[in-house]
């Protein structure tokens, strides 16, 4: 949970990984903590959400995505504040979708239309959105083409984390195909091929 100190028991920190964990999600959305990335933030609460992954603790096909909450009292100036949420959000597509000029845009529009929703008050965004488009060849001839979708974003909140959680959330599930509040819909082109 903490890269370099553990959190007291009342901190700032505690309360908002206490509010994170308290967070409900749909049932197609498998979400687990996982090991914080380092050297980040002194203390930091990473996720990773998987949309109907086929083994628990593996990527999806479908959907992946991770989000990290850092916390700085120090207060970093490109930061603006105390904390900082640094998400990542990813999933094949059909290589039709993957040419569309507009995908990056649409991409990034959803994460904003997501917090927006939610009331997620934030500041300082920022990221990228990238699209891959790919050929298999000799021994992967058989995956034939492929596209993925990856957003990578990082914002400074205010007031409640879980409208931020459950944002990026939304997104992963909708860059998968499944759109807001569609708990227990098929997957949008489920035989969508993972593509690295």
């Amino acid at each position: 949970m903490s890269d370099q100190r553990p959190a007291e028991a009342d901190s700032p920190f505690a309360r908002a990984v206490e509010e994170v964990r308290d967070t409900a999600f749909r049932d197609d959305l498998v979400v687990r903590q996982i090991p914080s990335p380092s050297g980040l933030a002194p203390f930091s609460l990473a996720l990773a959400g998987d949309v109907r992954p086929e083994e628990h603790a593996t990527d999806s096909p479908f959907g992946t995505g991770r989000f990290i909450l850092l916390h700085d009292p120090e207060e970093p100036e490109p930061w603006g504040g105390a904390w900082r949420i640094v998400c990542f959000a990813q999933a094949p597509l059909e290589p039709e979708i993957g040419v569309d000029p507009l995908l990056a845009e649409v991409a990034w529009s959803w994460l904003i239309d997501a917090l927006d929703s939610r009331g997620a008050q934030r500041h300082s965004e920022s990221g990228t959105a990238t699209k891959t488009l790919s050929t298999g060849f000799g021994a992967l001839a058989a995956q034939g083409e492929g596209s993925q979708i990856e957003l990578r974003a990082s914002w400074s909140p205010r007031g409640p984390f879980r409208p931020h959680l459950e944002a990026w959330a939304e997104l992963v599930c909708m860059l998968a195909g499944l759109p807001p509040g569609s708990e227990g819909v098929a997957v949008l082109g489920a035989r969508r091929p993972t593509r690295g």
